[in-house]
């Protein structure tokens, strides 16, 4: 160790590192700490202490710490210089340097040579050497004087090798083939390789995933996992070797976890033992599967035995016998699938164990999750329990209506069958001939009503379907009645089909019967495990609900409809489930869709029911994406393209593509009938002991939060709790905790004051939240205060009669959860609306409000959005308008919406 003397020289003094630990020594306090610090990284932890038996030098060579470059870096900010020991001789430090092996062509062989660069310039070869693995230094020749220079690189071991031997590796020619086929492909997966000039280096192979099945006597099976590299190495499913190619391994693995996950119901191993149905299903389903996918390899050891799932539908057969006792009767049950006859015991046991697939001696298995055996599995239970059945299952006479249940039992539908071809659609209307009214129709229609009615009458004589999204309440099944009558009256004899939420089933009967007395409509509410005909095709509409379509889609999709009214159309926006496959998969002239939210968060959803009602118009959903979603909604505009008016045209384009294919208009542009409506945000103060609450969640989620954003697709989930535990957090701190259940919740304290007021004035209120705790509390505050009030939330039972009671009563409020009170209900009764927190979906909100802001009502209407202070909710509210934009620009003439839901978005959620 040196310090600087009176002559500006580099001079060896009484400097040790030990003498370093008195704070006495005459030196900088930074500069001790720095050598301390630099001590600290180049000694291990088999020292005693950090300064036991420390000798005058420190060696570089032997320090394997990736801190020790960027403490070096610091060293000339701190004034400390780096110098040689020796006179002639000065030292450098680098920012970086390079080092990579290069397979150059030496006669009719290979040789490896280390090619270093240091800032940029080559080094030159035989001038180099390695600094542990963490680093370099080189040397040259300057002005008389020695140059070193010290470069921080991670040196893979290859490389440092050839560094340290400071001489080419030769390859001779009888092993370069040898190498290139096995050793080059090692070689490169642990280091950077280069091919020099006139050397040809081979493409990487990828590893093959290997998966040994072996078949053991009882039913039982062994699987085993393992990479086969084209070198020949082979390699644990699992594990950090160097030489192995760990990108190739997980793009591989995860195409088998997607593939293993979705063909059974088995978790995941790299090795493990099946048996009984899990060793079926393997057999089955994986590992036929697994034979399909590229890039692994299945290995059969043993005799493969045959497994078979049945798919087919139980056929139940149950009949009664006379017994001694003339009270009992042996109840019969016979089941079969696909032909083969279950033993009735073995079923019978394994549906009250609540077994969830049963095996046969013949390797035939099946699922119990069936909805005729899941309701055979309750009628069993209802029956006896299994202890008291000593010889077979028996039922009573005093069970007839257990009995009729029995009887009720049906077959549930087969998957759906193939999507119905695509037509091409009608791309443009210059404008729309008047159809004459149906003489059956027993009601005038309003002028908007009349041009609806004229818009689907015209695209049914062309037999195309359409969106009718008018806005709601504005009558939009008159219109679509008025067309099945339109069709009758010209020759029509099919049915149509009316798919519709199941709170609204009713609703199509009796407006039907309302309004046109002379269609013939039959309602199918419900599967044919509770019924006791088929579907019928003697009616003029069969209307029926989106869970009971699912369930029978192949039954449905064997009639040849005149048409299909999809009610309430947002239930079918997602392509992915197997609602709007079994939609897809209807035989009809045409689809309609009627809703009042074709876009409810993203152009996807319209995209979804257009996929439905117009096939042929954005046949490609990837395109639809390509075209309209990217330029619209997320601003990817090409680069040779002016942004504003690249995603201006493409919205145009799109508004010209539906036009002929979606009719909306809004309450406010075709009527005067409807009071008018006032709207007004009130800002609740959240109480100090809410604020604290709230304030000290905020900041452990902001933290949390803002750190998963860069990936938000894979931490979507993560990051919208995060965001929904602050939704209700400032609704009120009981909802999030129990601890906090004492805090009181201004939101809820305004609530009851202002329905207490309203009541007392004769006034009656719609009260909405999606979140149905914080409605229970609701209903609980206005219950202690004496108001009476009606609740209503996807859990409740006899949904009409809570509705009737409301509507025929006289109590003050009716509170409603988003789900249950979205659509379906008309509350004109009320003239007040309470909206206890924002939503994400503005259209929902709208769709609340219009409970009562509809035809029909005949006095101002009120909304009131109660929005915390100071919380996540003045946030939404502006994503709320983003939204809306989004609708508008699309449906109506509005503005452009700039971006789609982003990390900057929810950045700004949380901003402070």
């Amino acid at each position: 160790m040196r310090r600087s003397g009176s002559t500006r020289n580099w001079i060896r003094a009484d400097l040790t590192w030990e003498s370093l630990r008195h704070r006495s020594a005459p030196f900088r306090a930074d500069h001790v700490r720095w050598m301390r610090e630099l001590l600290s990284i180049a000694r291990d932890h088999r020292f005693a202490g950090p300064f036991a038996d420390v000798s005058e030098w420190l060696t570089l060579d032997t320090v394997d710490s990736d801190l020790l470059w960027p403490h070096l870096a610091t060293a000339a900010a701190r004034g400390i210089d780096l110098v040689s020991a020796a006179r002639a001789q000065e030292v450098r430090l680098a920012d970086a340097g390079e080092a990579t092996i290069v397979v150059e062509r030496a006669g009719d062989g290979l040789r490896l040579v280390a090619a270093v660069r240091v800032d940029g310039t080559a080094a030159e070869p035989g001038h180099v050497r390695p600094v542990s693995t963490t680093g370099l230094y080189t040397w040259a020749v300057e002005r008389g004087r020695i140059a070193l220079t010290l470069a921080p690189v991670r040196l893979a071991a290859p490389v440092r090798d050839l560094l340290a031997a400071a001489h080419p590796l030769p390859i001779p020619a009888t092993e370069r083939e040898e190498f290139l086929r096995t050793g080059f492909p090692r070689l490169a997966r642990l280091a950077p390789v280069t091919a020099g000039d006139h050397v040809r280096l081979p493409e990487l192979q990828p590893p093959v995933l290997s998966v040994t099945v072996r078949f053991r006597p009882r039913e039982l099976l062994e699987f085993c996992f393992e990479w086969l590299y084209p070198s020949g190495a082979r390699f644990g499913f699992t594990g950090s070797e160097a030489e192995r190619d760990h990108d190739a391994e997980r793009i591989i693995a995860e195409r088998l976890y997607r593939t293993w996950d979705a063909s059974g119901p088995v978790p995941f191993a790299a090795r493990g033992s099946l048996d009984g149905i899990e060793a079926a299903e393997f057999v089955a389903h994986t590992v036929p599967a697994l034979e399909r996918l590229d890039d692994v390899e299945v290995m059969i050891e043993g005799r493969r035995r045959g497994y078979q799932e049945l798919s087919g539908d139980p056929q139940i057969v149950v009949s009664t016998v006379e017994t001694n006792d003339p009270d009992w009767f042996d109840l019969g049950i016979l089941v079969s699938i696909d032909g083969h006859t279950i033993p009735f015991q073995a079923l019978f046991s394994a549906l009250v164990r609540g077994r969830t697939k049963m095996l046969l001696a013949d390797g035939s298995f099946f699922t119990l999750s069936h909805p005729s055996l899941d309701r055979l599995r309750e009628l069993i239970q209802e029956a006896a329990e299994l202890a008291e059945w000593e010889t077979g299952p028996r039922i009573s006479r005093y069970q007839a209506t257990l009995w009729e249940d029995f009887e009720d039992l049906a077959d549930v539908s087969a998957p759906a069958l193939a999507w119905r071809a695509a037509v091409e659609g009608l791309r443009d209307s210059a404008r729309v001939e008047p159809a004459p009214l149906p003489a059956a129709l027993h009601a005038g229609l309003r002028p908007y009503q009349r041009s609806g009615y004229d818009w689907l009458a015209m695209l049914w004589k062309h037999r195309l379907g359409g969106i009718l999204a008018d806005d709601m309440g504005l009558g939009k099944t008159l219109q679509m009645l008025a067309l099945v009558a339109h069709a009758r009256e010209h020759g029509e004899r099919r049915p149509f089909l009316v798919v519709a939420p199941t709170s609204v089933l009713a609703t199509w009967r009796d407006e039907a019967a309302r309004f046109i007395p002379d269609l013939r409509v039959r309602v199918v509410d419900a599967t044919r495990a509770r019924r006791t005909t088929g579907i019928p095709t003697d009616a003029d509409i069969v209307v029926t609900s989106y869970t009971v379509l699912r369930m029978e889609s192949a039954d449905f999709a064997s009639i040849r409809w005149a048409g299909v009214v999809l009610d309430e159309a947002q239930f079918v926006k997602n392509p992915a489930t197997q609602l709007h496959k079994a939609v897809g998969a209807l035989r009809a002239d045409a689809i309609f869709a009627i809703t009042g939210t074709p876009l409810e968060n993203t152009l996807a959803d319209l995209w979804a029911l257009l996929s439905l009602t117009s096939p042929g118009l954005f046949p490609s959903a990837r395109r639809f994406r390509q075209e309209y979603i990217g330029p619209i909604e997320q601003g990817k505009v090409p680069e040779n393209q002016e942004g504003g008016l690249y995603r201006a045209a493409r919205l145009e384009r799109l508004r010209r593509r539906i036009r002929p294919f979606m009719l909306r208009r809004t309450k406010e542009r075709v009527t005067a009938e409807l009071p008018p409506k006032q709207e007004q945000v009130l800002h609740i103060d959240l109480t100090p002991a809410h604020r604290s609450v709230y304030d000290a969640v905020l900041q452990r989620e902001r933290q949390k939060v803002l750190g998963l954003l860069e990936d938000l697709d894979r931490n979507r989930f993560i990051v919208f709790r995060s965001l929904t535990l602050l939704r209700l957090l400032s609704l009120s701190p009981g909802l999030v905790d129990p601890v906090h259940a004492r805090v009181p919740s201004a939101k809820l304290q305004e609530l009851t004051a202002q329905v207490t007021e309203l009541a007392a004035e004769g006034h009656r209120c719609l009260v909405f939240s999606q979140f149905t705790s914080f409605l229970e509390l609701a209903g609980r505050g206005l219950a202690d205060a004496g108001i009476r009030h009606e609740y209503l939330d996807g859990s409740t039972r006899r949904r009409e009669d809570v509705v009737e009671s409301f509507r025929s009563g006289d109590a003050p409020a009716f509170l409603i959860s988003l789900k249950a009170g979205g659509f379906g209900l008309t509350l004109t009764e009320a003239d007040y609306v309470f909206l206890l927190d924002p939503w994400w979906n503005p259209a929902a909100e709208a769709q609340a409000v219009d409970r009562t802001h509809r035809i029909g009502q005949s006095r101002s209407v009120f909304v009131y959005r109660m929005i915390a202070t100071g919380t996540i909710e003045e946030k939404v509210i502006a994503l709320q308008k983003r939204k809306a934009r989004l609708f508008s620009s699309v449906m109506d003439d509005g503005d452009l919406l700039a971006q789609s839901l982003t990390a900057d978005d929810i950045r700004g959620l949380l901003a402070e």
